[in-house]
């Protein structure tokens, strides 16, 4: 299935259900601002978290925004389905993944140890990899050396819905 650009759909990269899912959380991890702006770390960031040509105080549409967040997930299960190829037809394993490398990113998701621990069937180590490390420390919740208090709530999401029917 293709979008009206003829590119690959979320719903047929990740399935129906995961795509209902990603639309629904990344939103809410994320936030919403129609227009370009700098992240609390002072990265370049539109829409839904997108970070792909951004242009700071450009306004950009509800249209624009939901167009921006396909693009970017699918440009982010891809690669995590690629590198954790058992998560394809798990809907909330994969759907916590894409969410996890949207925002860390997909090289970053593939190096993890949450991608390790996915590919030797350990998924209850790879879910808790993505917010504690083996010492039981708090993970993949800053960012610029801060810990950050939104990155700590989406990570314990994460976490959850990647737990969900394990």
């Amino acid at each position: 299935m293709a979008n009206r650009a003829g590119k690959k759909s979320l719903a047929a990269v990740v399935g129906a259900g995961a795509a209902a899912i990603l639309v629904s959380v990344v939103p809410k991890f994320e936030g919403v601002v129609t227009r370009g702006y700098l992240d609390p770390v002072g990265i370049p960031t539109k829409c839904m978290g997108d970070t792909h040509n951004v242009v700071v105080g450009k306004q950009y549409s509800e249209a624009e925004c939901r167009e921006s967040l396909e693009t970017q997930l699918v440009a982010h299960a891809e690669p995590v389905l690629k590198c954790t190829p058992s998560l394809a037809g798990h809907t909330y394993q994969l759907a916590a993944a894409v969410s996890f490398a949207y925002n860390i990113g997909a090289g970053a998701y593939c190096g993890s140890s949450t991608a390790r621990r996915f590919n030797a069937g350990d998924w209850r180590g790879a879910c808790r990899a993505m917010n504690e490390s083996d010492a039981g420390r708090a993970q993949w919740v800053t960012s610029g050396g801060r810990v950050l208090p939104g990155l700590v709530k989406r990570r314990a999401d994460e976490r959850a819905l990647c737990e969900k029917g394990l």
